[in-house]
């Protein structure tokens, strides 16, 4: 995958961070783009309260984008839900910063427990089991931060460039501009792969991208700008996509961007 400079910064808080799982997470998270904040307690009081500390301190000071948080820290009793703590705090302070939480309990009462410690918050908060894969973690931070970067790359060969309003295909030294997808089409393209960052196989309802087209029957004007967008970009890739290949039209409902398999 293409490494997209994001700016962003992720503040993981977590006892852990040594971990092969948390090394793991911490270099998706550098592949993505974004920069991974490891939070660094000093010693003199519990666990627990040594990260929260640190963590509320370190937010204020780095400004991050997003928090990864465990839900447990230490094998005391009294921190076995101490993350909860932690986001209590996080979330009176700062509201809308996306927290996405670590649990060990992958199942059982302690497990429910956790879940519903969460479930008060009106923030933007997601739990996640702390044995998911790496992608499942960034895919989870996509959809708590809800932005997308200035450069989103398709699979291998595609990549839309945000800022500069540019569509590239190819792969190395052959990338060139489909210059073809401009204006609208490249407002139809960039929301279908702004969708599809955020969580592949998201559907992109008819209504979000009518408004990028004109005319008296938008829908028909939106099918020949997509059938063009999948020309101009087939063609610099010497091939030409079907019905149900890069973008698919589901039926009364919306298109899905699906990555060419090459």
């Amino acid at each position: 995958m293409a490494r997209v400079n994001t700016g962003q910064k992720i503040l993981i808080v977590d006892d852990e961070s040594e971990s092969a799982i948390l090394r793991a997470v911490r270099r998706r998270l550098e592949e993505e783009g974004w920069e991974p904040v490891v939070v660094q307690p000093e010693s003199g009081h519990s666990l627990g309260e040594e990260f929260e500390a640190a963590a509320l301190w370190s937010i204020e000071e780095d400004l991050p984008d997003a928090v990864l948080l465990d839900v447990r820290f230490g094998e005391h009793r009294d921190d076995q839900f101490r993350g909860l703590g932690i986001l209590g705090e996080i979330v009176e302070r700062w509201p809308k910063l996306p927290i996405l939480m670590f649990t060990q309990y992958s199942q059982g009462q302690d497990r429910e427990t956790a879940v519903r410690g969460s479930l008060k918050w009106d923030s933007p908060v997601d739990f996640i089991d702390k044995l998911a894969s790496p992608d499942e973690v960034v895919l989870r931070l996509r959809r708590l931060i809800g932005t997308s970067p200035e450069s989103i790359p398709i699979g291998t060969h595609i990549l839309v460039d945000v800022s500069s309003r540019l569509v590239y295909v190819g792969a190395g030294e052959d990338r060139a501009a489909a210059l073809e997808i401009q204006g609208m089409k490249f407002e139809i393209f960039r929301e279908l792969a702004t969708s599809w960052y955020r969580s592949p196989g998201e559907l992109v309802a008819f209504s979000r991208l009518e408004r990028f087209s004109e005319g008296e029957d938008p829908r028909a004007s939106l099918r020949v700008r997509i059938r063009e967008i999948k020309d101009a970009i087939g063609k610099a890739m010497n091939t030409r996509f079907g019905s149900s290949e890069l973008i698919l039209n589901v039926r009364d409902q919306g298109y899905r961007l699906v990555p060419p398999k090459l």
